[in-house]
């Protein structure tokens, strides 16, 4: 066929006029779904194959245009189309209006998904915030009686642990939120320090047996009001109350709510307000976290258990506040670990769903048992149940995991403890001392200065960052860290890191200072085996280290002793055959090389 016969038989079919139309209305198509699908989150592979199919469809459509032809009687073959009368003009140019058409459909759908996409990027913006966040702020109490405020903390402290409980929601810990007053000014900013996108705000009214509780969920960046009621009830309809108020927020951040998540949130704990109130007044001192104000939580814990001796939730305090004890210096780890593994056992006795008391008991089976499997089983059964609970994350990855030498993991759990509980200086401290433990000195160093940021006066931040500064070998600034950490609080703990650096360094007048006095202490308060231990190392004395090691194990003091196998302050130690003995009974070495895998 000759090339001009060619050219002028594909004018005549009308080929032409097909590819153009084609590739106008393909290319808006496909301009269309790659703006628009990623809005609704639907996968590039179906983009792809769609694209494809518009490319595969060309030369499909030009073959359709060449054989046949479109006319107002319907699709005919070219020969037979050509026999029939003319059509008229505006049918002649209908293929201009499909260009033009397609054309519109492909700038109306490029402005669309620029639109849609804007506006998405815009609500992420902020630091990303996740639209499923949320933190409660302290209760304001209203009462005439100030002695309440300790029920606008527990009614805020139920409110936040129910919705805690709600794996598609980031609920920020008490202790954070704990900052920052009732209704502040600076919504935007409080979101952006926590990484919440909601705030929750309320006030507490109680009188007689009367309380009224009003509540508002507002979008801490545009500051617009979500959600609010008042709950005018009966002191003994509180629990519901508190209910309520979780489902209503989980509903209005449309959280995702599984079967067992609503029991959860349903459920009671007492039904006699007597014992609750007991309980209200134990973790308001159980919160403020000093060796005196534990021992008060537990003499309010045990009264609320004698009002109701099924109330599963006092028994986890007593738990709680047992565990924390030697910790305090406020009472030995034999009497203390025992007695905290017994409450929680009770408590998960009564209601196994308990977060709280699975930690507690993981954790005292660590620091006293050193069973480390049973332990771990415990941690992973808190954090099903409770995924928002910051401690059971800091715990589990700062006790168990570090001392098996599980430093991804380890360092995974703190950094998830800090997202919930940012404000946290202990949680932020145990982030740094997972650094240390896996030897990442710089970043532990980091970590540590970040802490101290927030409170140049936190104590424990100060004796740690003097531990990684000596394990680092600079121990002029690691002493200088322990002296501020010993200006700002007693703790016997300190002592002996700061005599071991002293010793160390070359100084061993100074430490043997230390143990004069760490001698003298003991007869006082519960002073650890591991503190002479330090002591003893930095004075060059090897037997009498392995001999107070020896007896940190018979102490079962898991929160020092428990640390053996990557405790970078006993290096000098290590290759010893007593001291691996030793380390063999703690931490077994089949289990430490296990668990690092």
């Amino acid at each position: 066929m000759n090339p001009s016969n060619f050219l002028a038989e594909l004018k005549r079919r009308n080929v032409y006029k097909v590819a153009i139309a084609y590739l106008v209305a393909g290319w808006a198509l496909s301009q269309g779904i790659a703006q628009v699908f990623p809005v609704f989150d639907i996968s590039n592979w179906a983009i792809r194959i769609i694209v494809l199919l518009i490319v595969v469809g060309f030369p499909v459509a030009v073959v359709f245009a060449w054989f046949f032809e479109i006319t107002p009687e319907g699709v005919k073959r070219t020969e037979v189309a050509d026999a029939m009368p003319k059509a008229t003009g505006r049918k002649r140019h209908a293929w201009i209006y499909v260009v033009v058409a397609g054309a519109a459909i492909s700038v109306a759908l490029f402005f669309l998904g620029r639109y849609t996409a804007s506006n998405r990027a815009a609500a992420a913006a902020p630091n990303e915030l996740p639209a499923k966040s949320i933190a409660v702020l302290p209760f304001e109490n209203l009462s005439e009686d100030k002695a309440n405020a300790f029920f606008a903390e527990g009614v805020q402290d139920e409110i936040l642990t129910r919705l805690a409980k709600v794996a598609d929601l980031k609920v920020i810990s008490r202790t954070s939120t704990q900052h920052f007053k009732s209704a502040p000014e600076n919504l935007p900013e409080i979101a952006k320090r926590l990484g919440v996108m909601h705030i929750l705000e309320g006030s507490v009214q109680k009188a007689s047996d009367q309380v009224r509780v009003n509540v508002q969920l507002i979008n801490a960046l545009t500051d617009a009001h979500l959600w609010a009621d008042t709950y005018d009830r009966k002191l003994t309809d509180i629990f519901s109350v508190e209910t309520e108020i979780a489902k209503a927020i989980a509903d209005t951040l449309q959280a995702k709510l599984t079967g067992s998540e609503l029991l959860f949130i349903a459920a009671g704990t007492t039904e006699s307000t007597e014992a609750h109130q007991l309980y209200l007044k134990g973790r308001y001192f159980w919160n403020k976290r000093t060796g005196n104000d534990l021992k008060k939580s537990i003499d309010y814990f045990q009264q609320a258990i004698a009002v109701d001796p099924n109330y599963a939730l006092a028994y986890a305090g007593v738990a709680d506040a047992y565990v924390w004890l030697p910790g305090y210096t406020a009472g030995t780890t034999r009497d203390c670990y025992p007695k905290a593994k017994a409450a929680a056992t009770k408590a998960l006795q009564l209601d196994d769903t308990l977060a709280e008391a699975h930690t507690t008991l993981a954790l005292a089976i660590w620091l006293y048992d050193f069973d480390s499997a049973q332990a771990i089983r415990e941690f992973q059964r808190a954090i099903e149940l409770n995924p928002n609970y910051a401690i059971a994350h800091q715990q589990y990855g700062n006790n168990t995991l570090a001392a098996l030498g599980r430093f991804d993991d380890a360092i995974g759990e703190g950094k998830r403890a800090v997202e919930l509980d940012p404000l946290s200086l202990v949680i932020n401290t145990d982030l740094g001392s997972d650094y240390y433990y896996a030897r990442r000195y710089d970043e532990a160093i980091a970590q540590l200065r970040k802490t101290l940021e927030m409170d140049p006066g936190f104590y424990i931040a100060h004796l740690v960052l003097g531990q990684v500064l000596d394990a680092k070998g600079a121990r002029d600034a690691a002493i200088v860290e322990c002296q501020k950490a010993r200006a700002l609080n007693d703790d016997p703990s300190v002592l002996g890191v700061l005599a071991r650096a002293y010793g160390l360094s070359g100084n061993k007048m100074e430490a043997e200072k230390i143990l004069d006095q760490l001698k003298k202490l003991s007869q006082e308060r519960y002073v650890s085996a591991y503190s002479f231990a330090l002591t003893y190392l930095g004075l060059g004395d090897k037997e009498e280290e392995l001999r107070w090691l020896e007896q940190s194990y018979q102490d079962r003091a898991g929160s020092d002793i428990g640390f053996i196998r990557v405790d970078p302050l006993l290096d000098p130690l290590r290759g010893d055959p007593r001291f691996e003995a030793l380390a063999e009974k703690i931490v077994p070495m089949r289990e430490f090389r296990a668990s690092s895998k």
